[in-house]
């Protein structure tokens, strides 16, 4: 995206994401690590992304690290091997995908794919140093909310596979 067509997000045009994390099952939700003030400090540097039914997000293996904090809709997350596909996981509104990359800076470990239309939110790691340098501590709340949902995932055997 070129930056001259770039408009930041304002915390109005999150607030359906706030919302839907405040709102979401406890197992997997971001919860509330950020305060609203935070969420203000945090919205310039995320970017929307709207996925129509069955759009792939992220293939397994590709080394992209961006993170998506998940408005609405759900996500289904498969591995694949050489004989089938296998669905892993479903990951829904109030929660995040691709934190195992952004956190590991290693490849894809799944592939994540929209079950219908899906609005998220992604955080590129470039965004991220930005905010680090410019609100650290909005950007320490942000991943330590991320880093529970992942130790979540992990704990869990059943939704360990969701960490993408």
């Amino acid at each position: 995206m070129s930056s001259e067509h770039y408009s930041p997000t304002t915390i109005d045009q999150l607030q359906a994401l706030v919302s839907a994390i405040q709102q979401a099952p406890e197992g997997d939700s971001l919860g509330g690590g950020l305060s609203a003030a935070q969420w203000a400090l945090v919205a310039p540097y995320l970017q929307p992304l709207e996925l129509g039914p069955s759009q792939v997000l992220f293939d397994q293996g590709s080394t992209d690290r961006s993170l998506y904090l998940i408005e609405s809709g759900s996500l289904s997350v498969h591995y694949q091997d050489a004989k089938q596909r296998v669905r892993l996981a479903i990951v829904g509104s109030g929660s995040v995908v691709g934190e195992g990359a952004f956190f590991s800076h290693r490849a894809r470990s799944a592939t994540v794919q929209s079950n219908g239309v899906s609005r998220l939110w992604g955080l590129t790691p470039l965004r991220f140093g930005e905010l680090s340098n410019r609100q650290p501590t909005a950007a320490l709340a942000l991943v330590m909310a991320v880093g529970g949902v992942l130790a979540k995932r992990l704990a869990n055997r059943r939704l360990r596979v969701a960490a993408t």
